[in-house]
């Protein structure tokens, strides 16, 4: 795909612009698959957080076994020779572009129900502004369901394991072609980790700003289905054909930066998760400092108001570091990531200080750095 990606010509983008039958069935496949599997495989149900009209959503978190036995069933299929391994990796081109006219559907489908929908609770409620374009990018209703699919939480864990798909085809690829490299082993190995500790706390995604707060438009949509898949992978499709030599030193750097990501990370997710549902819950074995009765100011959250945002950062610099320094192109994605989540905590402030008044001033007080103690 990166050669594809230098060479665009007109033709190219033609092609581009319509995906293949084969792109269509492999993603219509993988769709029914996942919206089969999140219904009957067994998995915790979890509660939501208490929408505005006092109504709770409940999730069934079996993305973990939904995700192993999609891959266990992709072995068998390569083993019999029923499937090729590099299925995904031959066709990046073609699945990025009939994801992407799926998300545009989609989404224009999901513009349709929100305007026709007299719904008042707080979940199909549509929120309609007049302008199309917002209404369509931002989108209209908060958990919008399909055939008693959440929406919302169908098409993240959709892109997220998306994302492992695309890796473990271009690893295949990579081993067939015999250009395996210990940067390439690095990559997968940490994306792998991720997107498996993801699963392991799924539950985590049920407290987050996307689900609780975002309504569900193309921007959420692509987000999920397009980029997280296709941009993550980047540092994938590059080593295939570029070679990247670490040193010793460098490797040990590489994987301090991962670990300390992933600790920041998830230690600052799961104290959140755990003070929303209990808000005298132990944060680092001493009770939650808490501003206002609803803002914590313990543990990590003590030290940078969306500290959660730097484990991510040091992540998506982890995935890109395998890579060496010799090109930008792997590091798209923590540089794009940057600067989304300066934005995106622009807008959590603006909107916690609307929501919060006086009690955002007094933890601002309190907690002074947005993200990198000292920095920012």
């Amino acid at each position: 795909m990166i050669d594809f990606l230098r060479n665009m010509d007109l033709e190219f983008l033609l092609q581009l612009a319509i995906p293949s039958w084969e792109a269509v069935a492999i993603l219509s496949i993988f769709f029914f698959y996942l919206a089969i599997a999140g219904s009957v495989l067994p998995g915790r149900i979890i509660p939501g957080v208490i929408l505005s009209d006092r109504t709770r959503l409940h999730y069934r978190c079996n993305g973990l076994l939904s995700l192993l036995v999609l891959v266990a069933l992709l072995g068998i299929g390569v083993k019999m020779n029923y499937i090729s391994p590099t299925a995904i990796s031959d066709r990046g081109v073609e699945l990025l572009s009939a994801t992407f006219w799926f998300s545009v559907l989609a989404t224009f489908l999901l513009c349709v129900a929100g305007y026709s929908s007299s719904s008042q609770s707080s979940s199909l409620k549509p929120c309609i502004t007049g302008n199309f374009i917002h209404d369509w990018w931002f989108g209209m209703q908060l958990n919008p369901h399909f055939l008693g699919i959440d929406l919302k939480f169908f098409f993240v864990r959709a892109g997220m394991m998306g994302w492992l798909l695309i890796n473990l085809s271009v690893l295949a690829r990579s081993v067939l072609d015999a250009t395996l490299s210990q940067s390439m082993i690095l990559y997968q190995t940490f994306c792998a980790l991720y997107v498996l500790d993801y699963f392991v706390h799924e539950e985590y995604m049920t407290s987050t700003w996307d689900i609780i707060a975002e309504r569900l438009g193309f921007m959420l949509v692509f987000g999920d289905l397009v980029w997280i898949p296709f941009t993550f992978s980047i540092q994938g499709w590059w080593l295939l054909t570029n070679k990247a030599e670490l040193t010793t030193a460098a490797t040990i750097a590489n994987c301090s930066v991962f670990l300390i990501g992933y600790l920041v990370f998830r230690g600052s997710n799961k104290q959140k998760h755990m003070f929303k549902k209990n808000n005298k819950a132990l944060i680092w074995g001493r009770p939650p400092k808490v501003v206002g009765g609803k803002l914590l100011a313990s543990g990590y959250w003590g030290i940078a108001r969306h500290c959660n945002y730097l484990g991510d950062l040091l992540l998506a610099l982890s995935f890109s570091l395998p890579c060496g320094i010799s090109s930008p192109i792997p590091y798209f994605y923590p540089t794009y990531l940057l600067l989304l989540l300066i934005w995106r905590e622009r807008r959590d402030e603006a909107r916690c200080a609307e929501k919060y008044k006086d009690i955002w001033a007094e933890y601002t007080k309190l907690v002074p750095w947005r993200i990198l103690p000292y920095v920012y």
